[in-house]
């Protein structure tokens, strides 16, 4: 196992996100997904946070992503939500009609730390979402 360093510590944060579209709307496909991932690993650098896996259902995306010590995360998860939010309903009108306010995303937003599972397993399980 490798850890990530900075100039004073040494560190493996590995957090397990999961976002769902406001009420549940299924609007997720491969191409909403791919831009949205693109949007996170974007936004997530200036944030120091760098993306490990991504997947979604209709419904919502697990994300498992690694952070620094000193990132904000919850900062970092509302202007995310913020800017897909924006950016998703500008890009793909088609889906304004199913998201008739201005969140895409839902307000609540489930965070968990890996503690000590093993990451592989946790990839496994995000790789597998979607799938019936």
């Amino acid at each position: 196992m490798k850890l990530d360093s900075n100039n004073h510590s040494v560190f493996l944060l590995y957090d397990h996100l999961v976002l769902v579209v406001k009420y549940r709307i299924e609007v997720f496909d491969d191409e909403v997904s791919n831009y949205a991932k693109d949007m996170f690993v974007n936004l997530g650098d200036k944030y120091n946070i760098s993306l490990v896996e991504w997947n979604h259902d209709q419904d919502h995306v697990h994300v498992l992503f690694k952070a620094h010590p000193n990132t904000e995360l919850s900062k970092f998860i509302n202007a995310y939500k913020s800017a897909s939010s924006r950016l998703i309903k500008r890009d793909f009108p088609r889906l304004r009609k199913q998201l008739w306010k201005e969140m895409f995303l839902s307000r609540s937003f489930c965070l968990l730390t890996t503690g000590g599972s093993p990451i592989d397993a946790v990839k496994k399980y995000i790789e597998n979402q979607g799938m019936k």
